[in-house]
């Protein structure tokens, strides 16, 4: 038998708010929150602006002061999302553990850590390095700190696919569900990259924008695009059984319904050109959720702002749409005012896509003053609209030719 699976719950940490309301407030608003890169290391790099988080307390989620202190970043915005999710869900203590999941990945994991153990070995010596390095560091460690939080004895599988990172785990956590391996799995992505050393990477690539103007960084679809913003933050929700949630009279935000997941096979950071993969990735979400002709079609781009992306990802819509059905869907990139959280990234965009079925509402893409030839779909600039979608598409396209995509109803 298989199973339906809903949202029940949504956390989030981000550059535009920590609690899910403030965040969607500003979506809706279009408030940008790329701010610029004040530490005096970033000088002497080309890139001065990113999508930092602010006014962040982990103990306000809940986070022993003392155990704050040895965690990574990417682990404490993982911990604090999850806790907003799992308070919202009303899920603790409802659930047998050896039926509940965690599926909290990351693109880079523990930066922070290795940055200032790598300094530690620099300056004293190897012996001097802690001992909490290498848990601290890694991927997992925030599926299992979460686990351990909430005593999730099923399944937990971390997923690391790059910038598609967060979709992938709210995939396959649908997929767990849906064929009846858990009854609910906590699941998104988690990432902390605003540092010297990853900034300087991406950037040295050429992935970054370069624009000193913070509002005129972050350009998905627009003609004068440089590259994307980098970010960081946290987006999880938390996934159940139709059934398994009825029966505890939970509050449902929406259906997740269907899923793609391919990969380009062409290069490892840029996207196919043709977007062909993309397509079958968005084709495959498409066809489980039982997409019809009659649905109001929404969809939360990748949106990068890089001009690769971009381009490619529309050709993508509109090789798996055809081009009328294409035209006819209400897009828009969020990455616009969020920059972008890369392995974070699907799952604070699957929490957008999911406001936007329930209220209706449809956010930005802020600064697409300057639309470019090749990017010519309805990509919502400037301002909100009320388009009372029926289904909702979010996509993530990672390095290394990942595509992801979940599809989500409103219910």
């Amino acid at each position: 038998m298989e199973n339906r699976v809903v949202i029940t719950g949504m956390g989030i940490i981000s550059p535009i708010g920590n609690q899910t309301e403030t965040f969607w407030n500003h979506l809706t608003e279009g408030y940008c929150g790329i701010s610029r890169l004040e530490d005096p290391i970033y000088d002497t790099l080309p890139v001065h602006v990113a999508g930092q988080v602010k006014d962040f307390n982990p103990t306000d989620f809940g986070i022993d002061a003392k155990a704050a202190r040895k965690y990574d970043r990417f682990a404490l915005f993982a911990l604090a999302a999850a806790d907003q999710a799992m308070r919202d869900s009303g899920l603790e203590g409802q659930i047998e553990p050896h039926r509940f999941g965690v599926y909290v990945g990351s693109g880079v994991g523990g930066l922070h850590t290795l940055i200032e153990q790598c300094g530690r070995m620099m300056k004293d010596g190897p012996q001097w390095i802690s001992p909490l390095f290498i848990p601290n560091m890694i991927i997992n460690i925030a599926s299992g700190n979460i686990a351990i939080r909430y005593q999730a004895q099923g399944p937990c599988l971390p997923v690391v696919t790059a910038c598609a990172t967060g979709t992938h785990a709210l995939g396959e956590a649908f997929r767990a569900i849906k064929y009846g391996y858990a009854d609910a799995i906590i699941s998104g992505g988690a990432e902390a990259t605003v540092n010297a050393l990853a900034i300087g990477g991406f950037s040295n690539s050429k992935a970054l924008s370069p624009s000193e103007d913070p509002l005129a960084a972050s350009l998905p679809f627009d003609r004068r695009r440089q590259g994307f913003v980098i970010s960081e933050g946290a987006g999880i929700l938390v996934l159940e059984s139709y059934q398994h949630a009825a029966k505890r009279g939970a509050k449902i935000y929406g259906e997740v319904c269907g899923y793609g997941n391919t990969c380009d096979a062409y290069h490892y950071t840029a996207p196919r050109p043709d977007g062909s993969c993309a397509a079958r990735a968005f084709r495959l979400a498409a066809q489980e959720a039982g997409l019809t002709d009659s649905d109001i079609l929404h969809i939360n781009t990748h949106g990068t702002g890089t001009p690769l992306n971009d381009s490619s990802e529309t050709q993508a819509i509109k090789t798996a749409f055809g081009e009328e059905r294409a035209r006819r869907a209400v897009l828009c990139s969020t990455k616009s005012m969020t920059g972008h959280m890369l392995g974070a990234a699907g799952g604070v965009e699957a929490i957008a896509a999911t406001l936007a079925l329930s209220t209706g509402i449809v956010p930005p893409t802020i600064g697409l003053h300057e639309p470019d030839p090749a990017c010519d779909l309805n990509y919502n600039p400037l301002k909100a609209s009320e388009v009372k979608p029926t289904i909702a598409i979010s996509s993530s396209l990672g390095f290394g030719g990942h595509n992801a995509c979940i599809a989500i109803r409103k219910i």
